[in-house]
C-alpha cells in the first residue's frame, strides 16, 4: 500500500488469506499463543494497539480494510489468553489523508503508556513526517501502508508490505523470463513516481531489459496518449495502481499496443478493475501472497485462509459495481503485525520496548502461519522478501474475473 500502490486503495491495503482447512485457526492460536499467561504476567489488564488510517474521506476504504484485519488477529490471540495474560484493545486515530493530523495522533498515541504498539500512519509521507516520533519515544510500529524508504536504519519501525523496490525487481525479472527487452513507466510526478523510475534504473541493466524512460503525468490530465506514443516501442509498459494507471491503459488500448501492460500490488484492486475494467485483461502485478481470485481454495496457504474466510464470515467482501471482481473486507499484512507483536511479546516475555524490538528482528514465522501467506523474517525489519513476491496475471471469463499465478522460477 508502500505512498505508491495504496493510492486508489491501497498495496498495502489488500492483500492476503489462507491455505487448507486442518492448519487452521485452533492450530494457529496454538503456535502464536500457547505460552500466553504462562510462565510470565504482563503486569497489565490490557494492552493497546494503536491504529493510525484514513478513517474517513476518499481513501477511507484503507482504514477500514486495515481495521478489520488487526480485529480479526486481536481476537485470535485473546481466544488464546492475550499476551502474557493480558488482553489486547484496539485505539484508532483517523488521519483523514491530512499529514499534520497523522502527526497528532503519533504523538497521542506515543504518549500513551497503555499503547506499546502502533500500526500505522499510512502512506509513505505520512510515516516519513512520523517516524522520528516514534523512534525518539521508543515506541514499536509497524508498517502496512508505506512502500517506500529505508527501514533499515530504523530501531523500533518494522514494514509489513511488499517493498516497491522488490516488486520491481520481481517484475523486471518476469519481463526478462518472458523475453521482453524493453519497459517504461508511466506515473504519477511524486515521490513513489520517482523512486519508482530509481528502482527500473537500477533493475533494468541487471536484467539485461532496456528502460525507456519515467513519463510524469498530471492529475488534471484527459488522456494518457502522449506518454503512451512515447513508450510505443517499448515491449512493457508499467502503470501507476490508481485511477491513473486505468487512463494509462486506456491510451495503451486506443494507441494499439502490443506489449505487457505491468504495475505493482494495487493493480489486485478492485477499483482498479472498476476504471481499468477489460483493459486490465492479461495485465500482471507485482505483489506479496495474494490468492483471493485463485478459485481453488485448496491451493491457499493455511494461516491466509484461515484469515480470508474469517474476514468474510465477520466483514464481508467488497465487489466492484463496474467490474463485479471481489477482494475480501480485510487486509491481512495489517493482521501481520498484530501476529508478530503477539510473538515477540512472548518470545521477550516483556513488554519493554527495546526487548520487544529485538524479539521481532529475530522472528521467523512460516508462510503456513501467518495471516497474508508471507513468511515474517524481520531481522532487516522488513516483514517481507524477494521469495514472498509473486507475479499474478488478471484474466477473465464467463464466472469474472480471476488471477494466475506466473511467477517466474528465479
Amino acid at each position: 500500500m508502500r505512498g505508491s500502490g495504496l493510492r486508489w486503495i491501497s498495496a498495502a491495503a489488500v492483500s492476503t488469506l489462507v491455505l487448507t482447512g486442518c492448519a487452521g485457526k485452533e492450530e494457529r492460536a496454538k503456535a502464536a499463543g500457547e505460552t500466553a499467561g504462562a510462565g510470565w504476567s504482563a503486569g497489565v489488564d490490557t494492552i493497546k494497539i494503536g491504529l493510525i488510517a484514513p478513517m474517513t474521506g476518499p481513501y477511507a476504504i484503507l482504514g477500514i480494510l486495515q481495521e478489520n484485519s488487526i480485529r480479526v488477529e486481536m481476537e485470535r490471540v485473546n481466544e488464546a489468553g492475550g499476551i502474557g495474560g493480558a488482553k489486547l484493545d484496539l485505539v484508532i486515530r483517523d488521519s483523514a489523508l491530512d499529514p499534520g493530523k497523522a502527526v497528532q495522533a503519533t504523538n497521542e498515541l506515543v504518549g500513551d503508556s497503555q499503547v506499546h504498539f502502533v500500526v500505522g500512519p499510512s502512506l509513505s509521507a505520512f510515516y516519513n513526517a512520523s517516524k522520528n516520533i516514534f523512534e525518539t519515544n521508543r515506541k514499536l510500529n509497524c508498517q502496512p501502508g508505506v512502500g517506500t524508504g529505508d527501514f533499515g536504519s530504523l530501531k523500533y519501525g518494522f514494514r509489513s508490505q511488499d517493498p516497491n523496490n522488490l516488486s520491481v525487481e520481481k517484475l523486471v525479472e518476469y519481463l526478462k523470463a518472458k523475453g521482453v527487452t524493453s519497459v517504461g513507466l508511466v506515473y504519477e510526478a511524486d515521490d513513489t513516481g520517482k523512486a519508482m523510475d530509481g528502482y527500473f534504473k537500477e533493475f533494468g541493466p541487471k536484467y539485461g531489459v532496456e528502460y525507456k524512460g519515467y513519463q510524469e503525468t498530471r492529475n488534471d490530465d484527459q488522456s494518457h496518449r502522449p506518454y503512451v506514443d512515447k513508450l510505443k516501442d517499448a515491449g512493457a509498459i508499467v502503470v501507476s495502481s490508481n485511477a491513473s494507471g486505468a487512463k494509462t491503459m486506456a491510451a495503451a488500448a486506443e494507441a494499439g499496443f502490443k506489449g505487457v501492460m505491468a504495475g505493482t500490488s494495487g493493480l489486485q484492486n478492485v477499483s482498479f478493475l472498476d476504471a481499468a475494467q477489460d483493459m486490465a485483461v492479461g495485465s500482471v502485478f507485482a505483489a506479496g501472497n495474494v490468492q483471493f481470485n485463485i478459485r481453488d481454495r485448496a491451493t491457499w496457504k493455511a494461516g491466509y485462509r484461515t484469515h480470508v474466510e474469517a474476514i468474510e464470515k465477520k466483514y464481508g467482501v467488497v465487489e466492484g459495481p463496474k467490474s463485479g471482481a471481489k477482494m475480501p473486507k480485510g487486509t491481512a499484512i495489517a493482521g501481520d503485525c498484530v501476529t508478530a507483536f503477539a510473538k515477540a511479546a512472548e518470545n521477550a516475555k516483556s513488554l519493554d520496548p527495546d526487548k520487544l524490538a529485538t524479539a521481532m528482528e529475530q522472528l521467523n514465522i512460516p508462510d503456513s502461519e501467518t495471516p497474508s501467506g508471507n513468511s515474517i523474517k524481520p531481522a532487516d525489519h522488513e516483514f517481507y522478501h524477494m521469495e514472498d513476491i509473486h507475479i499474478y496475471q488478471w484474466d477473465k471469463d464467463d464466472d469474472g474475473w480471476f488471477v494466475t499465478d506466473v511467477t517466474p522460477e528465479s
